[in-house]
């Protein structure tokens, strides 16, 4: 499916949806007494407002992902088409941004989340200069002061340029993420990018691997690439489409340097080492499809037309006779500029992906959700329609057998919502094992660890140099390991408390209160950082299992449920004597979301329920370690540092426990919340048309012939909107995406 293409489906869908809207709405007001359909026609008008409403508010995320330097942030430029986001020498990057599309003429604005706050806050709104500007001084004073205000993202409304020709993307999301050396005080620099590379990959359509063209091979790219095929390799073997690398500053290349094809080998099979068996690989140059953008807008300044003359403007030069260089105006190769930098192919593709994937499921389920309603709407006018043919005395006898059928089918819905609690609580108490195994385990690692310094400060050898542990032992599992030592954490203190203390080894002696502070730093800091690279793994597991678990929880529920409203259905066409729809039990894919969202809601709740500074999902670890003033010095007793982390620890974990558990009982209960009230919907639909029926008949009958003929042309006015959403439906089924 094209671009195009979806954008006329998606359009044929809003306006059927209005028609289907318009038509109810008629039907209604031409009914004598129009209130008596208000649980009938009218619950079916709002299902079709909410799917019209999720067709045009559905997300499509992007995720741009690369290391400090790589030109991430001038690449979201030109993909916006604005010089709006700090260029990578600025290093301003400090947590996810989302960009989101605002109608071209709309005032841009930047807003920013907080941990404490429960409302954004209005960082700057005008034009991208003036953005620009206020951005960078925020994200400087969130540096200096270690994120005091507990910031969480930012969201900047925008217009995107690469959506000009795509007005049905409304909900297309551009996430800048923070590069591993963003932040240069971390002693794990890849732990910050990788929880965000994980999430990113659980929510995003498309991921952008960002690469500098000169320096693709860092050190920081192979060990992010080296975690993200040992714990997402499934996801890219299964969506090889939905990650790109782009090698970014070609414009770099000189005479000198070899192909940009033989660099583009180089990559690929460094790629492909890491376990990426066909990456997609796109070269470009997103500064000079940046100001080829800004100067085909008219919106350039001076620095960036000097920026273009100085660095572009010679490639398009033309040699006169006499040998002199014409250099052609910018604005009269900005086109040409800006198809050489490769971006509009990228975008291309990115919009493409999108559409043909995300953009696909979502048409075939909304045409879905209208396909039932329109149906249900054809059941009830064929109801109507027999319900006037027949004698009263039988309609009232098959009333009166559909109500007792109602009550059983009731029961039975019991039954199912019962059988599902029973899997509620086995997916509760996966999670809690889960979840206790993982604190169990962060606590013998960090024993282990000060045992291992201990060693090392009363030892001839490093106990760091040897071999690694047995990853079959239970107590180390491999994504406990350690990537910086407890001995080189601490900063300068580490050189004076010399081991003083035979008698226990365990006990750290510091000369003054600033040593003393910065051991407590430096533990603190590196527990810290443990733990939460830890839980990352943890927490992605649980994550992807979590959601797992709950499609196939969700798919037993329709299972149930579609049979008991098939026996219904069933019913009805044969004492109507008519043809009856089936009722289809849908959870959609804008019903559907990952269980992690939630997980992040409840944590923020919790975190702010509890008023303390840690989160309940080891965001943040602090501990209160003891110090023993000895009058000549000050002792931290590292066997008491390690009580107090691993009662820290356990106290997290019954938070973690609390969350996790409400969050499942939560989601569980609304999915089959949803279920149920299909079927609810059904019931109740249809023993409300037997009444109506019932007493219009009682008052009515003199009209029968008028009542048939109004409701025939009815009838084949919707036959008309039910074949057009067959042919919608038929050209989406053209489209699927290959598997």
């Amino acid at each position: 499916m094209s671009s195009q293409q979806f954008q006329a489906a998606y359009e044929n869908l809003h306006n059927l949806g209005m028609l289907l809207v318009q038509f109810l709405q008629n039907l209604r007001a031409k009914q004598v007494a129009p209130e008596a359909d208000r649980s009938t026609l009218r619950s079916l008008e709002t299902d079709i407002e909410q799917t019209l409403y999720a067709l045009h508010e559905q997300r499509y995320q992007v995720a741009v992902i690369a290391a400090m330097k790589a030109g991430k942030s001038t690449f979201l430029n030109a993909l916006i088409g604005a010089d709006v986001l700090a260029s990578e020498t600025e290093s301003c990057t400090v947590c996810r941004t989302e960009i989101k599309p605002i109608a071209a003429g709309q005032i841009p604005y930047l807003l920013e989340y907080r941990e404490t706050e429960r409302h954004p806050v209005t960082i700057a709104q005008g034009d991208s200069h003036f953005i620009r500007q206020q951005f960078l001084q925020r994200t400087h004073l969130i540096r200096a002061t270690g994120n005091r205000d507990r910031t969480t993202r930012f969201e900047l409304y925008h217009p995107i340029a690469a959506l000009d020709h795509y007005t049905c993307l409304n909900g297309f999301t551009l996430v800048d993420t923070p590069g591993p050396n963003e932040w240069r005080d971390t002693a794990l620099d890849t732990l910050y990018l990788r929880e965000t590379t994980l999430d990113a990959l659980r929510n995003c359509e498309v991921i952008i691997f960002l690469l500098d063209y000169s320096s693709f091979k860092d050190s920081t790219n192979s060990e992010l690439l080296h975690n993200l095929t040992q714990h997402r390799g499934e996801f890219l073997e299964r969506s090889q489409r939905a990650v790109y690398f782009i090698l970014n500053k070609i414009d770099r290349k000189t005479e000198e340097d070899r192909p940009i094809a033989h660099v583009i080998d180089d990559l690929r099979r460094s790629l492909q080492e890491f376990g990426i068996r066909n990456p997609v690989i796109y070269p470009a140059s997103a500064w000079q499809g940046l100001l080829a953008k800004l100067i085909q807008s008219d919106r350039a300044s001076e620095t960036h037309l000097k920026d273009f003359k100085r660095f572009f403007s010679g490639r398009y030069a033309e040699e006169t006779p006499d040998g002199d260089l014409l250099m052609p105006s910018p604005y009269k190769v900005a086109d040409r500029a800006l198809q050489d930098s490769l971006i509009p192919g990228i975008e291309q593709s990115i919009l493409s992906d999108i559409v043909r994937n995300s953009g696909w499921n979502l048409l075939r389920d909304v045409a879905a959700k209208l396909d039932k309603s329109a149906h249900a709407i054809e059941d009830i006018l064929n109801t109507r329609i027999q319900g006037w043919s027949i004698e009263i005395q039988p309609l009232r006898q098959r009333m009166e057998e559909y109500k007792r059928l109602a009550k059983n089918a009731i029961i039975q819905i019991r039954g199912v919502k019962r059988l599902v609690e029973d899997q509620e609580q086995k997916l509760v108490e996966q999670f809690r094992w889960q979840i206790t195994d993982f604190a169990e385990h962060a606590k013998v690692a960090i024993q282990q660890e000060f045992d291992l310094f201990v060693q090392y400060r009363f030892s001839d050898f490093n106990p760091y140099s040897a071999p690694e542990p047995d990853p079959a032992n239970p107590a180390d599992p491999p994504n406990f390991h350690v990537p910086k030592n407890l001995a080189d954490s601490f900063k300068s203190v580490v050189r004076k408390f010399i081991a003083d203390d035979a008698e226990n080894p365990y006990a750290i002696h510091c000369n003054g209160e600033a040593e003393v502070e910065q051991v407590k730093q430096d533990i603190n800091r590196f527990c810290s950082l443990l733990i939460k690279d830890w839980w990352t793994n943890t927490q992605d597991h649980l994550s992807r299992y979590g959601t797992q678990i709950r499609r196939e929880l969700v798919d037993e529920m329709q299972r149930n449920i579609q049979d008991i409203s098939d026996e219904l259905s069933q019913y009805l066409g044969e004492a109507l004597e008519i043809s009856m729809n089936i009722n289809p039990i849908q959870m959609l894919v804008f019903d559907f979301q990952g269980i992690d969202t939630q997980v992040q809601q409840q944590t923020e709740n919790y975190t702010r329920w509890t008023r303390e500074k840690k989160s309940a999902l080891c965001r943040d670890y602090e501990v209160d370690i003891q110090v023993d003033d000895h009058r000549s010095y000050y002792e931290i007793d590292l066997r008491q540092t390690i009580e107090a982390i691993q009662y820290e620890i356990d106290s997290q974990t019954r938070g973690s426990l609390l969350v996790v558990e409400r969050v499942i009982k939560q989601q569980v209960a609304e999915d089959f919340g949803l279920v149920e009230k299909q079927i609810n919907d059904y019931i109740n639909r249809f023993l409300a048309e037997f009444d109506r029926l019932l007493k219009e008949r009682e008052t009515r009958e003199a009209e029968v012939d008028q009542i048939l003929a109004f409701l025939a042309v009815q009838k084949q006015g919707l036959d008309r909107y039910l074949a057009n959403l067959k042919e919608i439906q038929q050209l989406l089924d053209s489209w699927r995406p290959v598997q």
